[in-house]
């Protein structure tokens, strides 16, 4: 069973989600919040959490905030952010503080529910046009084959581990990673455990900006 916390100002969606998260019979909700703070006095107060489903805009601490704090508290939670909100600004903000994935409130109740069980087996989980917005705000303009692809060998990966990390750059989950790589979902933890290891870095959100930050210099 996922745990999941929802944390949103409005009471009118806080509500519509439990009645979403209730459609499935392998998501309860823990608790629902109104902001950051509350939030972390939930998870702290000795609650069981697994996904902290978070808005953005809230008054006293906001998700970008509120984030940081649930993460620094306890890194095994996931946050994921969903918000109406389409803001290049929060999103690079609140996937540097730890989020694991970020989605608007526009897409589909299933989507949603989808979306937590993603997040809640350590999956990095972009709206795809998020994706593009994330990359091209970290790599502004880069020009068309202006330069070499950006290899990572000086970092100690292999050439199958730089693959995955591409793979999780661009938003894909360990099961679609495995598909198109051909390897098992196994194989692709233990790659991804080598890879935090040898970049010294905490979670796969942070290997996916990584990687973007190097496209983009490699292209500046």
């Amino acid at each position: 069973m996922i745990h999941v916390l929802i944390t949103d100002d409005d009471p009118f969606i806080r509500e519509s989600l439990k009645l979403i998260i209730g459609l499935d019979e392998n998501i309860t909700v823990a608790g629902t919040c109104t902001h950051g703070d509350e939030a972390l006095a939930f998870i702290q107060s000795g609650q069981k959490v697994d996904v902290v489903l978070m808005d953005i805009r809230m008054p006293i601490c906001d998700g970008v905030e509120g984030t940081l704090k649930i993460k620094q508290a306890n890194p095994a939670i996931s946050v994921l952010i969903l918000t109406t909100f389409d803001d290049d600004e929060f999103i690079v903000q609140a996937l540097r503080n730890g989020a694991s994935g970020y989605l608007l409130k526009n897409i589909s109740p299933d989507r949603i529910i989808q979306g937590i069980k993603t997040v809640e087996q350590g999956n990095l989980l972009i709206h795809p046009d998020i994706a593009k917005k994330l990359a091209s705000f970290i790599s502004p303009s880069p020009a068309p084959n202006a330069a070499a692809p950006i290899t990572l060998r000086e970092y100690g990966l292999t050439a199958s581990e730089q693959a995955v990390v591409e793979k999780i750059s661009e938003g894909l989950s360990n099961k679609e990673i495995a598909q198109e790589l051909f390897l098992s979902e196994g194989t692709v933890k233990n790659y991804i455990t080598e890879i935090l290891s040898k970049l010294n870095l905490r979670d796969r959100t942070q290997i996916a900006i990584f990687y973007l930050k190097k496209q983009s210099g490699a292209h500046g």
